[in-house]
């Protein structure tokens, strides 16, 4: 850490951390004790009973204040200690201090632990590890549920005991847990389980490989690879690998020179070079002819590429994403694919989920076509009775057959309000909806409340509607998630 660097109340800190600036553990050994300038960190709490010592949660907040990531100090007892400025404008609200609030409270409006509420708590794992632990979560923020990388990291005394945490939050932009009219939208365990391998695997340089059904939103999965890497400013090149001969397909990745062949009138540049300081994205990579692989390839293996016709050796620079919806295993034991190009697309597999396998996220994707379609046309509704009959539906076309569904039925909303006659026949008139992917049919036996907090955290409708497709009353279902610590909408937002 540079001797240079400014801190608060003139004193500079001893903590050791990496070239980013977040990852970091320290011992309170190594923080100094500063004086009192409470005018330079408002949000601490110098009177409660901690195991960390006020001076050093001063020392702490000087250090974190310097922060552009917002961070919070934590005791054993899920209480915050201190905010750093990052914090407040991010995620506090006017008037109002977390400090003495609990963590599990303040951000998920539980009433007990993350870990006792069905979900992972990195306080619990970073406990266990006396080491860093970092998860996906849905947090409450001024502006509505967000998605948040949370890290913490455990505070030890000299003698290596466990006596407070820090806590790095990080809101995920390339996903909203919330209707929105662009980029990833979900809230589900199974799209939380795929935005999550995507925050890891964003910021490295490794290539991705993405695996799901035709229609399960690939490309833009991939975008939000690219948007969340350090090459976000390059471009985001798109290459279709499918229904290309072997020929085209050459030509399209590495352009050619002029005279290459008949109609070459002009040196062209591919996608590849097109590609330089940004992200290529290969869809539907198992379409890529056999005799053609073997060059792509080298490709990926030299960075090294030649245009079609010409002898000059030239360099690539990009981040590689590739997608599939074939079984790329299978056709490498067949000989349909090559073993060694497997290898290397697939250092970083993710397999996305079908929209039945998310069917708790079908509400809010639906509100988010609905807002997309209001761009550029007249605004639109749709009835409960219309969003219960899709979630029933098995989607085999998945997001894609979704959204082309509502495009047509905004066709016939004349008076601008999509319910059961506006929907296809084999839709509007199926069986009534069955409970979603995720949510198991009404039974006779007790829900465990393990997976009733999962449930209930990925179920995007409110209490009445969720306790309608459990099979049971509304109080019952209000009794036992008030004994979770999870709160629960009674009725429609307003629009």
């Amino acid at each position: 850490m540079s001797a240079n660097r400014h801190r608060r109340c003139d004193t500079d800190s001893d903590i050791e951390m990496a070239e980013n600036g977040s990852n970091w553990q320290t011992s309170l050994a190594a923080l100094p004790a500063l004086p009192a300038c409470p005018s330079h960190f408002p949000e601490w709490m110098p009177t409660m009973t901690s195991s960390v010592p006020v001076t050093q949660v001063q020392a702490l907040v000087s250090y974190l204040d310097q922060e552009a990531q917002p961070a919070i100090v934590l005791d054993t007892d899920y209480n915050i200690l201190a905010s750093n400025t990052a914090y407040r404008r991010q995620f506090g609200l006017a008037g109002q201090s977390v400090v003495g609030e609990k963590c599990f409270r303040v951000s998920h409006h539980y009433d007990r632990p993350c870990d006792l509420a069905g979900e992972h708590c990195p306080m619990k794992k970073a406990l266990e590890k006396r080491g860093p632990d970092r998860v996906l979560h849905i947090h409450h923020t001024p502006r509505g549920p967000e998605h948040v990388n949370v890290e913490l990291r455990p505070i030890l005394d000299e003698s290596g005991n466990v006596i407070g945490y820090v806590e790095h939050l990080v809101t995920v932009r390339q996903a909203s847990a919330r209707a929105s009219s662009e980029g990833l939208v979900g809230r589900s365990p199974r799209f939380m389980q795929a935005l999550e391998a995507l925050q890891r695997v964003a910021p490295s340089r490794l290539p991705v490989l993405l695996l799901g059904e035709s229609g399960s939103g690939k490309e833009l999965f991939a975008r939000a690879v690219h948007e969340a890497s350090e090459r976000s400013r390059g471009p985001f090149v798109v290459v279709d690998c499918s229904g290309l001969s072997e020929t085209l397909f050459e030509s399209e990745l590495f352009g050619y020179e002029k005279g290459a062949f008949t109609g070459a009138a002009s040196r062209k540049h591919g996608l590849v070079e097109t590609a330089r300081g940004g992200t290529l994205f290969l869809d539907e990579i198992g379409d890529v002819p056999l005799g053609m692989q073997v060059k792509l390839l080298r490709l990926i293996e030299t960075g090294t590429f030649r245009r079609v016709g010409g002898v000059e050796t030239l360099h690539a620079d990009f981040r590689l994403v590739a997608a599939t919806h074939k079984p790329l295993r299978e056709m490498v034991a067949d000989g349909r694919f090559r073993q060694d190009l497997y290898y290397r697309i697939s250092t970083f597999p993710i397999e996305l989920p079908a929209l039945r396998e998310r069917a708790g996220d079908i509400a809010l994707l639906v509100d988010s076509f609905l807002q997309r379609m209001a761009q550029s046309s007249r605004p639109l509704r749709i009835t409960p009775q219309a969003v219960a009959r899709l979630a029933g539906h098995d989607w085999p076309g998945n997001i894609r057959e979704l959204r082309n569904v509502l495009e047509r039925a905004s066709l016939f909303a004349d008076d601008g309000v999509i319910d059961l006659p506006q929907l296809p026949a084999l839709i509007a008139g199926g069986p009534p909806a069955a409970p979603p992917a995720g949510l198991p049919a009404p039974s006779g036996r007790r829900m465990p409340d393990a997976e009733l907090a999962r449930l209930a955290r990925g179920f995007p409708g409110t209490r009445r509607a969720l306790a309608r497709q459990l099979g049971l009353s509304e109080r019952t279902l209000y009794r036992r998630l008030k004994s979770l610590g999870i709160a629960m909408p009674d009725r429609e937002a307003a629009p």
